[in-house]
């Protein structure tokens, strides 16, 4: 039997330097002059990431850490990245309030992206913290991810509202804001002299407080797959990673996604009675199996996540196929 393969300091600082690589060579050669994302240029990037992530789960993770590891990587991968699919949709939302220029949005995606993975390395590093000293904190994510779950099903979005975003008020309050854009800068001078943020400083601001209210959902959510922290945050990484060149693939589609709210709301609620009913903590504390606690595999959960999505996005694509001629969906359905 192969003896088990240890992650160590190294092993995360050389995942962290890849990823760095990856976004320097994004941000400094193939944008390095802003520019229109075209839906091929996308769908080239989207399949990049997609392939990346599933190489590292079969060529690294695993021949190191094992089959059920690969399986989990790749449970978390789609439910962190179908998650992000929903986060897709307020992103368009702020874009469209704010009025940013299409050549400009990759460089808002890219800064808020590289912010989001630091943010939710520090999230995970405290869950993981929380759940090895508190073993039953992992019932109370579970309730929680239900909770969400049922909530989202039934919660209605009316829109960007950036006046009443905590961020963005405390920005405001301390720095001025241009009236007016500066190509892709963050900030620029007055005619005085005066260094000001421009609105796409705003816009970065919104999304990277956004993207920490989804983070409070999914952060929790890949916990109850599983609580390795290497699988959590690769997986949290790649679908980050993933979610800029997505945007602009759904971006021009956000409408046709109907009935997506629902497969995210079904899949919140899985892991979360999945985190309820296993046995958490019991072979290690000798404790002995509860009657209502149910060990569900890895490939199962895989399954099931998987199941759920697909018949989410092709029920959405049967409706939006079958719709009178000539119509088009509003942008209201998304939020059904």
């Amino acid at each position: 039997m192969m003896a088990a393969f240890e992650i160590t300091a190294w092993h995360y600082a050389g995942f962290v330097g890849a990823i760095l690589i990856f976004l320097a060579l994004d941000l400094g050669v193939f944008h390095k002059k802003a520019h229109v994302v075209s839906f091929k240029e996308a769908m080239g990037w989207t399949t990049l990431w997609v392939s990346l992530a599933g190489v590292f789960a079969f060529a690294w993770v695993r021949p190191k850490l094992g089959h059920d590891s690969a399986l989990l990587f790749i449970s978390g991968y789609l439910t962190e990245l179908s998650l992000s699919m929903d986060n897709v949709f307020v992103i368009a939302l702020i874009f469209t309030y704010f009025k940013v220029p299409t050549p400009y949005q990759h460089r808002v995606l890219f800064w808020g992206i590289l912010g989001a993975l630091i943010m939710r390395g520090v999230m995970i590093w405290a869950g993981v913290e929380l759940i090895r000293h508190f073993h039953w904190s992992l019932y109370f994510f579970g309730a929680f991810l239900v909770f969400t779950g049922i909530k989202m099903l039934f919660a209605d979005e009316d829109g960007v509202h950036p006046d009443s975003n905590p961020a963005v008020q405390l920005v405001r309050r301390f720095f001025p804001v241009s009236p007016d854009f500066d190509g892709a800068k963050f900030t620029t001078l007055t005619s005085t002299g005066k260094r000001v943020l421009t609105p796409l400083a705003v816009v970065l601001i919104m999304v990277e407080s956004t993207d920490l209210v989804f983070a409070v959902d999914s952060i929790p959510a890949i916990f109850g797959l599983t609580t390795d922290p290497f699988i959590v945050f690769t997986s949290n990484a790649f679908a980050i990673l993933g979610l800029r060149s997505l945007y602009f693939v759904l971006a021009g589609a956000i409408a046709y996604f109907k009935y997506l709210k629902i497969g995210l709301s079904l899949v919140l609620v899985f892991i979360g009675v999945k985190m309820l009913i296993a046995p958490h903590g019991g072979k290690e504390a000798g404790a002995k199996k509860l009657w209502f606690q149910i060990e569900i595999s890895s490939a199962l959960s895989l399954s099931i996540v998987a199941g759920i999505l697909i018949l989410a996005i092709l029920g959405s694509v049967v409706a939006a196929r079958i719709r009178p001629s000539g119509s088009r969906p509003s942008p209201d359905d998304t939020q059904s």
